[in-house]
């Protein structure tokens, strides 16, 4: 079987090849191009006399119209194609895990006081998202953002399971997506598109429209009219001006509600194109999975492709009117009011349908994102989902951030074993295996495969304390902040909720007395209303509460050996560890 690797690495190739091929066809459309409408041009003004001349003039004109359709059709071949290739490439850089500081971070998505993103890295540099986050557009990007953020139900993480199982064959399709639109990627976000929608339609009767749209007409046609000769400009030069200062005034008296729509529109303009082409990729499939079938219909149902098309092409022209060499017709015209008024037609009569068309393709992108990374770690499970009491099992788990050479170790929380805690020095790997079970938890209610070989899960609440800071500005403490993330941990548990909690040095702040004894009674709260989870620690004294606490296992991490305290082999064992390297870490700094 071709690894992701190498299967990435030979498309890319025949993409780069394509690519230099694609170049020097385009080059000569266009040359033939210019050389058409050079020979139009020198027959208009030279020898426009001449009837045998003249006749070559039309079919010129059409030669020209040819070549440059072929231009374009081949620069919309090559604009994919390189799209294609930054697909790729980012892909490469994954597999060869040098993806770190190169995609999207997310930190837009951010929520204050969130339970886990900031100890688990969902969000930031270096963080999953990064890694994840394949979307052409913000919304898809918001709704990965929220998968990973807000953990689903057990019944929603296996409907999504299906789903990217189902994508993560689909590679034509995926290759597709990363082919839509003109650009990379279109940061309108879906505030702008609701912003659009709630505004009032603009209220301007059919007959006025109408009226100055067939003043419109007749200008181009007397201005066409009076370049190519056929009007003398002596005549009809007063009437042109006229028509045209009826639209100026007509368009001035609308301009307050026009220009914040105009502004708005603008903004949708590369959304709607990869919104258009991507309803109709999805309305041309045919999925198994509920969730993907779910999905279509809801664009299908309601012709969505069809509707925003219509939409996409008016936005276009508000692109050609911003060009330097159409600006000022453009304004003579008004075709912006002209513009906004056909979108305010559209927007009365589909715009109820956006919002629900919008997060149709935002979860279609979110769950592309996760068929790609299922597809690019093909060693990684879909875990086994189950209702009832809280349960995390895994084999072989290991931290979904780190290279190939990561360790994995088996855990167990649930019933006999609903609590770990876990001993060793520093450097031995205690935070990154909370910060492994925590992230591969948030994959699978994503519907991502996890990083191991089986694992099994219940529905789980994840609250951890892993990362937290003192805030100058918030006047609060590092342990006041610990302190707090608890107490929502346990008020959650009391809820009756499946809490899966991931706490690295409990209480620090504090003497070791009343850390002990607060502690103790954390975790027995904890255990006592559906809590399952890790604790790490370097006070021994700490690891007593095993003698008390209900299905509580002693853990550690520590060197291959007393000789070589740094030297690690990040594997879990049995019982407590009573080994220390600090003094071996200020020596190794130099500082004594």
């Amino acid at each position: 079987m071709t690894s992701p690797l190498d299967d990435y690495s030979r498309r890319m190739l025949e993409a780069q090849s394509e690519i230099r091929q694609i170049e020097p066809a385009r080059l000569r459309a266009l040359a033939a191009f210019a050389g058409c409408c050079l020979l139009v041009l020198i027959i208009l003004f030279f020898v426009w006399h001449n009837t045998v001349a003249l006749a070559i003039v039309l079919p010129a004109g059409v030669a020209a119209l040819y070549f440059l359709r072929l231009y374009k059709d081949r620069g919309e071949k090559w604009k994919q194609l390189a799209l294609h290739c930054e697909s790729l490439e980012r892909g490469i850089e994954r597999l060869t895990h040098r993806w770190q500081g190169n995609g999207r971070k997310g930190t837009e998505f951010a929520r204050k006081g969130h339970l886990y993103q900031d100890d688990l890295n969902v969000l930031g540099e270096g963080s999953l998202f990064e890694l994840l986050c394949t979307t052409r557009t913000e919304v898809g990007a918001s709704r990965l953002a929220s998968y990973l953020l807000d953990p689903a139900t057990i019944e929603e993480s296996i409907r999504r399971q299906e789903a990217v199982k189902e994508l993560c064959d689909s590679a034509g399709l995926r290759e597709a997506v990363m082919a839509l639109g003109d650009y990379r990627f279109q940061d309108c976000s879906a505030d702008t598109f609701r912003t659009w929608q709630d505004l009032p339609i603009l209220d301007i009767s059919a007959r006025s429209q109408n009226l100055i749209l067939g003043f419109t007409f007749a200008s181009v046609a007397i201005g066409v009219c009076i370049a190519s000769r056929a009007l003398l400009w002596s005549h009809w030069l007063l009437p042109l001006i006229f028509l045209l200062l009826v639209q100026i005034v007509w368009s001035w008296t609308l301009a307050r509600g026009v220009r914040p729509r105009l502004h708005l529109l603008g903004q949708l303009t590369g959304a709607l194109t990869i919104l258009q082409q991507g309803f109709v990729l999805l309305e041309q499939q045919r999925f198994e999975s509920a969730k993907l079938r779910e999905i279509v219909e809801r664009l299908r149902g309601q012709q969505a492709s069809a509707a925003v098309r219509r939409l996409e092409k008016r936005n276009r022209w508000l692109d050609q009117r911003e060009k330097p060499e159409f600006y000022l017709l453009a304004r003579l015209l008004a075709t912006g009011t002209h513009l906004v008024l056909s979108s305010e037609r559209w927007r009365a009569e589909h715009g109820k349908n956006l919002e629900a068309w919008m997060e149709a393709w935002s979860e279609f992108e979110a769950l592309n994102c996760l068929a790609g990374y299922a597809y690019e770690h093909p060693g990684h499970v879909f875990p086994s989902c189950v209702k009832g009491r809280p349960h995390f099992e895994a084999k072989e788990l290991g931290h979904p951030l780190l290279a190939d050479f990561c360790v994995g170790n088996n855990v167990a929380l649930g019933d006999g074993a609903r609590l770990y805690i876990i001993s060793g020095a520093n450097m031995a790997g205690k935070s990154t295996l909370m910060r492994a079970v925590g992230l591969n938890a948030v994959l699978a209610f994503a519907g991502a495969p996890m990083r191991a070989t089986e694992a099994c899960l219940s529905g789980l609440t994840i609250c951890a304390s892993i990362a937290l800071t003192d805030s100058l500005a918030g006047g609060k403490s590092k342990f006041l902040a610990e302190v707090e993330r608890i107490r929502h941990t346990v008020e959650l548990g009391r809820s009756n909720r499946n809490v899966l909690f991931l706490i690295d040095e409990i209480l620090g702040g504090t003497n070791s007395y009343d850390r002990k004894v607060a502690a103790e009674i954390i975790v027995k709260t904890l255990l006592a209303s559906n809590g399952i989870g890790v604790l790490s620690t370097h006070d021994l004294a700490l690891t007593e509460i095993a003698t008390n606490a209900l299905d509580t296992v002693l853990l550690h991490m520590a060197s291959r050996s007393s000789e070589k305290p740094l030297d690690f082999d990040y594997r879990l064992r049995p019982g407590v560890s009573h080994e220390t390297n600090a003094l071996a870490i200020v020596k190794m700094m130099g500082i004594i």
